[in-house]
């Protein structure tokens, strides 16, 4: 732990459960905020900047990847990276082919996309928590910064607008292809007309209606809780380190029994975002009579 013995253990926790946040305060203008207090004061007119460059190399890493062995695979034997990619592209198919029942080729690559990319975010979370913000923070230091100041998540899952994000792109999806397929009566009536008949409309548009609205808040919370639960036990572990002997040796066997059974999550949370937004897209794809 860099800097524990500087802070208290509630500041300790506070500090890394702070996104680099870069936006306009109303009284300091400008700038990157140097405390929670200041992160929240930002609101809407802030962007955190760790979330956001985490997201896009990682994105860019599965482009990158996947781009260059599809350029260089070749009919006889594959090589190892070949063969991994194969499988997970086999393993997405037979997901979709599962899930999915209608006729949508975009449905495919957005599923492979999400697991790959959420994945990859998700196993961020198995680094250990001090050693990229210690980096962070000596290279703004180096820049004139106190390294107090300087705040760095680096698993993008935790940050909920990451969740809710990809969520909301799904439920669009998800109200586009429902309009799209079934016209736009057809979708009013889906609201309107079930399970109760024209009878029972009011109830009908309050159940469908939540119902609708619960998928992509269900969908992002998910993911955030998980992963967010997953990062507060790798730092509680981080603040047995630094007083003895006993305590470091307790601490590290506990980081690597919490990293191994992580890796579950990791995969898992993945998989469960990829398969309920197959299971959403099938549903608006079918047409109720």
């Amino acid at each position: 732990m860099s800097s524990q013995s500087a802070m208290t253990a509630q500041d300790y926790i506070q500090h890394h459960l702070t996104n680099l946040t870069f936006g306009w305060h109303p009284e300091h203008g400008l700038g990157f905020a140097e405390n929670s207090a200041e992160a929240a004061a930002m609101g809407f007119w802030a962007i955190h900047v760790d979330t956001m460059l985490f997201s896009l190399l990682l994105g860019g890493l599965f482009l990158w990847f996947f781009r260059r062995i599809g350029e260089k695979a070749t009919a006889g034997v594959p090589g190892g990276a070949q063969n991994f990619v194969e499988w997970i592209v086999d393993f997405i198919n037979d997901n979709v082919r599962g899930s999915f029942s209608g006729q949508n080729p975009m449905v495919a690559p957005l599923a492979l996309t999400i697991f790959v990319w959420v994945f990859l975010m998700n196993t961020m979370d198995l680094i250990p928590v001090d050693l990229l913000p210690f980096y962070a923070q000596h290279l703004m230091a180096g820049l004139g910064a106190d390294p107090h100041h300087v705040f760095f998540k680096v698993v993008p899952t935790t940050d909920p607008n990451t969740t809710f994000a990809m969520a909301l792109v799904v439920f669009f999806l998800v109200i586009f292809y429902s309009i799209k397929i079934k016209g736009v009566g057809g979708f009013v009536g889906e609201l309107t007309l079930q399970p109760f008949g024209k009878w029972g409309m009011p109830a009908n548009l309050l159940l469908e209606g939540i119902n609708l609205l619960s998928k992509p808040v269900s969908l992002a919370l998910r993911l955030f809780g998980n992963l967010y639960a997953g990062e507060m036990i790798f730092i509680l572990i981080a603040l047995m380190y630094g007083h003895n002997i006993i305590l470091d040796i307790s601490g590290g066997t506990l980081q690597l029994a919490w990293a191994i059974f992580h890796i579950l999550i990791v995969t898992l949370q993945a998989f469960i975002f990829m398969v309920l937004t197959i299971v959403y897209l099938d549903m608006a794809h079918q047409e109720h009579h």
